[in-house]
C-alpha cells in the first residue's frame, strides 16, 4: 500500500476525473473513491485518461449501508468495477459499521468470498471503532487489513490506533488536514512549518507519517497535490516539533467533535 493516498470526496464529474489524472501525474499511486460519492465512473475516467498501467495504481472503494442492509454486497462490488472500469479493486472497505443493522459481519465475510474469486486484493473497514474492530474479529474469525478513519494531530485516536497496532490492521486517515483552517492555522503547525521550510500542510503530512498512518488527503490542483506528495518523501520531522504537535490532543479530547460511527445512519 502506498504512503499516501488521493481522496475524491466530494469532486464529482469532470472535476474528479482532472483530478485523479491530474494526481496521478504527479506520482500518486493510491486513488481512494466510495459508492456513496457517486463519483466512481469520473475516477475510473481519470485513471484511464493517466496512462499509468492498471496494476501500477492501487484503487481503493467503499461498501455503502444500503448494500449491507439489501444484503447485496456482491452486487454492489459489481457495480463499483463496472463504473470504476476494472476488473478488480486493491482495497474494498466496509464504508461505516452501522452497529444497530447488525450485518457488517455478513457483509465482511462475503467481501473474504469475493477476494478469493480475484475481485478484491484486500478487505478493510472505515469509521470503525475499537469496539466495531472487536465484534467484527469475534464474529468472523478474520482481521481487516485496513481501518480508515478520521484523523489528525488535533484528533490523535490514541486508544484506537492502539488497538489496530496491537490486531496488526493498518491505519488510514480520511480528512488529514484537518477539514482545513483550523488545524493548519494552528500556532504550533505554524512554528514547526517556519522552523523546517515547510508549508504547514507538509508538517501535518509528516506528522501522519511519523505515526505510521497512511494519509488520504483531497486535492483538485496539481500544485497542491505534488505539495502534498513532496511532503512523504522529506526528512522526518525533530523529536521536539512531534512532541508538540502530540500535545495538540493528548488525551483524545478532539475526538469528541466528530461523527459518531455507533449511531451514525449511512445509507
Amino acid at each position: 500500500m502506498p504512503a499516501i493516498g488521493l481522496g475524491t470526496w466530494p469532486l464529482r464529474g469532470a472535476d474528479a476525473e482532472r483530478a485523479v489524472e491530474s494526481g496521478i501525474g504527479v506520482g500518486y499511486r493510491l486513488i481512494d473513491t466510495a459508492a456513496k460519492y457517486a463519483n466512481e465512473d469520473a475516477v475510473g475516467r481519470g485513471i484511464r485518461s493517466s496512462g499509468v498501467p492498471r496494476e501500477e495504481l492501487f484503487v481503493t472503494t467503499k461498501l455503502r449501508g444500503s448494500a449491507m442492509v439489501a444484503d447485496a454486497t456482491r452486487e454492489a462490488l459489481e457495480r463499483s468495477l463496472a463504473a470504476l472500469g476494472t476488473d478488480y479493486v486493491d482495497l474494498y472497505l466496509i464504508h461505516w459499521p452501522l452497529p444497530w443493522l447488525g450485518k457488517a459481519s455478513a457483509a465482511f465475510l462475503e467481501m473474504a468470498a469475493l477476494a478469493e474469486e480475484g475481485l478484491i486484493r484486500s478487505i478493510g473497514v472505515s469509521n470503525f471503532q475499537a469496539q466495531h474492530i472487536e465484534r467484527l474479529t469475534a464474529e468472523t474469525g478474520l482481521t481487516p487489513a485496513v481501518d480508515q478513519f478520521e484523523c489528525d494531530p488535533k484528533i490523535q485516536r490514541h486508544a484506537l490506533r492502539a488497538v489496530l497496532a496491537e490486531k496488526g490492521v493498518a491505519a488510514q486517515s480520511w480528512s488529514p488536514l484537518g477539514r482545513g483552517g483550523p488545524l493548519l492555522s494552528d500556532p504550533v503547525v505554524l512554528r514547526a512549518a517556519e522552523a523546517t521550510s515547510s508549508t504547514p500542510g507538509q508538517i501535518v503530512l509528516r506528522w501522519h507519517r511519523a505515526q505510521g498512518i497512511v494519509p488520504v488527503a483531497k486535492s483538485a490542483s496539481a500544485a497542491r497535490q505534488r505539495e502534498n506528495l513532496d511532503a512523504i518523501g522529506m526528512p522526518p520531522l525533530p523529536a521536539e516539533i512531534l512532541a508538540e504537535l502530540d500535545g495538540l490532543d493528548p488525551d483524545d479530547e478532539g475526538e469528541r467533535g466528530i461523527r459518531d460511527s455507533d449511531t451514525y445512519e449511512e445509507l
